[in-house]
C-alpha cells in the first residue's frame, strides 16, 4: 500500500487531504506541529486511520525518519498570513523556505527514494492578476498598484496607454509573478524549490497553486487566515465585516473539499514538473463575501459589512483562475458549486466558538505602518 506522507496534515486543507487519501485506501501518516495560532490542542476532526506524529519539519533528524517510509510527499505545512509575514519575516522564511530546502536536503542527500512529491503553493505570488484593455484588447500585468494612486480612493488599475480601466481577465500559470509580500515570496520559493529539486533527480513533482480556499476547520480565531473565516468570526460576534478598499476587489473562491481532490488527482496522474492553479475561475466580489456570510448566519437584520475606503500594503485588487491547464494536466474540475460551499462553512462555523481578535491584528498592521487610507 503507498504511503503518503503529509505535512501540516492536521490542519484545515491538510486535514481534508488526509481525509481524501484515507478515504480512498492509502496508508497516510501526518506530521504537525500544531501550531497555538491556530490550534488550541488537538482538533476533534483528526482521522482515525492515519498515523500521526507531532513535531516539527524543521527537525531534520525526524524528517529523515518519515522521509524513509514514505512513498509520496504531500507538503502542506507552511506558516499562513499575508499581513503578518511583512513583519515576522524571519518567522516566514524559516517555516516556509528553509524548512523546504531541509526536507529536499533530506532527500537529495540521504537516499530518499519517492514516487512523488506534491508541494503546496499559492496564488500570491502572481501579485496582480491578467487584465486586458477593453479598448485595445491586449493583455496586461500591471504592477502594484502604489500608495499614492489607493490615497486617491483610485482603487482600479488603468491601462498606462489609453487610461481606461483594465478588465480583469483569468490569470494562466504563465503570467509573470510579481510577488507584493513576504509570504507570496516564502510560497514561491517553495513551489520552486521543489519543482527545481526534483526535476534534477528525477522525482515526479507537482505544484498547486491555490487560490482563496473556504470551508470547514479553518480556524475562526485565527485573524492571519483565510477571509471567510475572519469574517465568520466577526459575524458569530456580532460585529460587522470590515472591508478595505471598497469592497469590489475580486477573488477566486475554492471548496477545501476539491482541493484535497485535486492534491490526490495531482498525485495519481501523470503530471510531473509543473504548476497548477487549482481555483474554480468565478470572482467573486469580497463585499459580496460578507453579505452572503451574513444572510447564511441570519443575521442581515443586525449587520451590514463595514466599508473601510482604507487600505493595505500589498494587497491586489482583482485576481481569478484560469483552470484550463489543471483540466488538461490532471482532469480536475471544481465540484462544490459556491452557495453549497458557503453553506457548509456556516453549518460548521454555528458549531464552532469564535473569538474575533481582527480588530488587534488590524491594530498591528496600522501599528507597522502597513494600513493606509484615502
Amino acid at each position: 500500500m503507498t504511503n503518503v506522507l503529509v505535512t501540516g496534515g492536521a490542519g484545515f486543507i491538510g486535514s481534508h487531504i488526509v481525509d481524501e487519501l484515507v478515504d480512498k485506501g492509502y496508508d497516510v501518516t501526518v506530521i504537525d506541529n500544531l501550531t497555538e495560532q491556530v490550534h488550541d490542542g488537538k482538533p476533534n476532526y483528526l482521522n482515525d486511520d492515519a498515523e500521526y506524529v507531532w513535531g516539527d519539519v524543521r527537525n531534520r533528524e525526524l524528517m529523515a525518519e518519515l522521509l524513509e517510509e514514505a512513498d509520496v510527499l504531500n507538503h502542506q505545512a507552511s506558516a499562513v498570513g499575508v499581513g503578518q509575514s511583512m513583519y515576522e519575516i524571519e518567522k516566514y522564511v524559516e517555516v516556509n523556505t528553509l524548512a523546504t530546502a531541509r526536507i529536499l536536503d533530506i532527500i537529495v542527500n540521504e537516499g530518499i527514494e519517492l514516487e512523488k512529491v506534491i508541494v503546496a503553493a499559492s496564488m500570491s505570488s502572481y501579485g496582480e492578476g491578467a487584465y486586458r484593455c477593453p479598448n485595445e484588447g491586449e493583455i496586461r500585468y500591471p504592477p502594484l498598484r502604489d500608495s499614492e494612486q489607493l490615497k486617491t480612493g483610485q482603487w482600479e488599475h488603468v491601462c498606462p496607454d489609453c487610461g481606461t480601466e483594465l478588465e480583469p481577465i483569468p490569470t494562466p500559470e504563465s503570467k509573470p509573478r510579481e510577488s507584493t509580500s513576504v509570504y507570496a515570496i516564502s510560497k514561491k520559493d517553495q513551489e520552486e524549490l521543489t519543482l527545481s529539486v526534483c526535476r534534477a533527480y528525477d522525482i515526479p513533482a507537482v505544484a498547486l497553486r491555490y487560490f482563496n480556499i473556504y470551508g470547514s476547520r479553518q480556524s475562526l480565531n485565527n485573524p492571519y487566515t483565510g477571509v471567510c473565516a475572519i469574517f465568520s468570526s466577526r459575524i458569530k460576534n456580532d460585529n460587522p465585516p470590515l472591508i478595505f478598499e471598497d469592497g469590489k476587489q475580486t477573488r477566486d473562491f475554492i471548496h477545501v473539499s476539491d482541493v484535497a481532490r485535486a492534491n490526490r488527482l495531482a498525485m495519481e496522474s501523470d503530471a510531473s514538473d509543473v504548476a497548477l492553479n487549482i481555483g474554480s475561475g468565478n470572482p467573486k466580489t469580497i463585499r459580496g463575501i460578507a453579505q452572503t456570510l451574513i444572510e447564511l448566519y441570519g443575521k442581515e437584520d443586525e449587520l451590514e459589512p463595514e466599508v473601510a475606503n482604507d487600505f493595505r500594503q500589498g494587497d491586489i485588487r482583482h485576481c481569478f483562475a484560469d483552470t484550463d491547464v489543471a483540466a488538461s494536466e490532471i482532469g480536475f474540475e471544481t465540484d462544490v458549486e459556491f452557495k453549497q460551499g458557503m453553506r457548509e462553512l456556516v453549518q460548521w462555523g454555528r458549531t464552532q466558538d469564535a473569538d474575533d481578535r481582527f480588530e488587534e491584528a488590524h491594530a498591528e498592521l496600522e501599528e507597522k505602518g502597513l494600513v493606509g487610507e484615502d
